[in-house]
């Protein structure tokens, strides 16, 4: 394993800065430090460790949020002196319950920001960007994706993986909508109730749930003035 290291450059504290990423949707998770003793960890257990510089001792990743990074695979650049670790992760790579550490917006240009690219439908892309996007849209897209997977797709993924994970997240991007309101932070409760929508109606495609379905039922209630809650048949 030390051959594997010949060419690696550590700095003068002995580490290595590693970019941890999705391997599905190939986000930025996070950025970490691994040392020659964190990395041997990784590649024995197939679970990223780092070296936390903060606390000056080794951590591993999920060892107490539960949300570990299972390693795919770690790729060095062409200097040897940055790592990327491609993960398959179990929960939120962020100690604030985020996907990603990487969500405080620096600079968008407003030029490419207006591409087809719906941030809406989990990285998939609108093939009318001219048209107006509508729910059914999205839905229409979500059922051929099931119907008809598309390797590296995220939404095949959720589809290939099942049910608790597709509930698993819509359960975690409730939380997100949760704090994002109560942060009274517009721009992301909007953000994070996109996120919302695009799961439950991932949620409804593998349930066999219309969108029709939705509006009938929404139709035969009062919900603007009264909440009606449906009781389970015993």
């Amino acid at each position: 394993m030390e051959n594997k290291f010949a060419n690696l450059k550590f700095d003068e504290k002995g580490l290595i800065p590693a970019i941890v990423q999705d391997h599905f949707t190939k986000e930025v998770l996070t950025l970490a430090y691994m040392n020659k003793e964190s990395l041997e960890i990784s590649m024995k257990e197939g679970r990223t460790c780092f070296w936390s510089r903060s606390r000056q001792e080794l951590w591993r990743k999920g060892e107490t949020s539960g949300n570990v990074q299972n390693i795919v695979s770690i790729t060095a650049d062409c200097d040897g002196d940055a790592l990327v670790v491609d993960v398959i992760k179990t929960g939120p790579a962020c100690h604030t319950g985020s996907e990603s550490c990487f969500f405080n917006e620096v600079y968008e240009n407003e030029e490419d920001a207006a591409t087809e690219k719906c941030g809406s439908c989990g990285g998939e892309t609108c093939e009318e960007a001219e048209k107006p996007w509508e729910l059914e849209d999205l839905y229409q897209l979500l059922l051929d994706r099931k119907a008809n997977p598309k390797e590296g797709s995220y939404t095949t993924y959720l589809f290939n993986k099942g049910l608790d994970k597709i509930l698993k997240k819509v359960g975690e991007e409730s939380t997100e909508v949760i704090i994002a309101g109560k942060a009274e932070d517009k721009a992301e409760t909007i953000y994070e109730i996109s996120d919302l929508a695009y799961h439950v109606m991932v949620l409804m495609v593998e349930a066999g749930i219309t969108t029709q379905d939705i509006l009938d039922e929404l139709a035969g209630r009062h919900v603007i003035d009264h909440k009606v809650k449906q009781e389970k048949m015993k």
